[in-house]
């Protein structure tokens, strides 16, 4: 991460701000402050909302003005174009699922942190190289899960990372409960029934949930 994220100077990085990082698909603009509003009720500020849509870049923009509570990032960032995209839109945290030299550097003088993503040992090395040591491992179940990450903290313990990509409730404590794990990101409290209902308190309710996750799969 580049910087401490700027109004929460108790958080370091994004990895400590909360357990479970939602990253959030908004396919109707219209739904995007409800959403965050409904995140943030439930405990869970840093929002990544991916550039996947459309929308998305009005749907950071729409959060940033509009939900105070909320520390809103950008996700599938993959090009030095969209960084620079993502942080006049109010973006306060950048993640990517791989990086290149290219976009590394686009992301490092944005001005605010991120998450590059990793899934190899060698990428971990090339990243701690550059001096960047928190990550997003990632595609974390297809990656190796626990086991990858547990058997990475003994060589490489400097290095911190955010697990995203198929983790459930029931794994998310076993990824927390890792030396080397700051939080998880995950969408199942964004369940797509909910959504397309606008059932916000019954989001707020599973994101309450999942703020209250830890190692031990009890509230911190």
């Amino acid at each position: 991460m580049s910087s401490p994220l700027p109004s929460s100077p108790a958080a370091a990085s994004v990895l400590d701000l909360a357990p479970v990082v939602p990253v959030v698909v908004v396919d109707d603009l219209a739904d995007a402050v409800p959403l965050a509003k409904a995140l943030v009720a439930g405990g869970l500020p840093a929002i990544e909302v991916t550039l996947r849509t459309p929308v998305a870049l009005d749907a950071i923009r729409a959060i940033a003005a509009e939900v105070p509570g909320a520390v809103v990032g950008a996700g599938t960032v993959v090009t030095a174009g969209q960084v620079a995209e993502v942080v006049a839109a109010g973006a306060r945290f950048l993640v990517s699922p791989g990086w290149t030299d290219a976009l590394l550097e686009a992301m490092r003088t944005s001005g605010v942190p991120f998450l590059p993503g990793v899934s190899t040992t060698s990428e971990v090395v090339a990243l701690l190289e550059r001096g960047v040591r928190e990550m997003k491992f990632f595609p974390a179940e297809a990656a190796g899960g626990t086991a990858y990450l547990k058997a990475l903290a003994a060589p490489l313990p400097q290095a911190r990372f955010c697990p995203t990509g198929g983790i459930t409730p029931a794994s998310a404590p076993k990824y927390l409960a890792l030396p080397n794990v700051g939080c998880v990101g995950g969408s199942w409290m964004l369940p797509k029934d909910a959504v397309s209902g606008r059932d916000w308190g019954r989001v707020a309710a599973l994101a309450r949930e999942a703020a209250g996750l830890s190692a031990g799969g009890t509230s911190r």
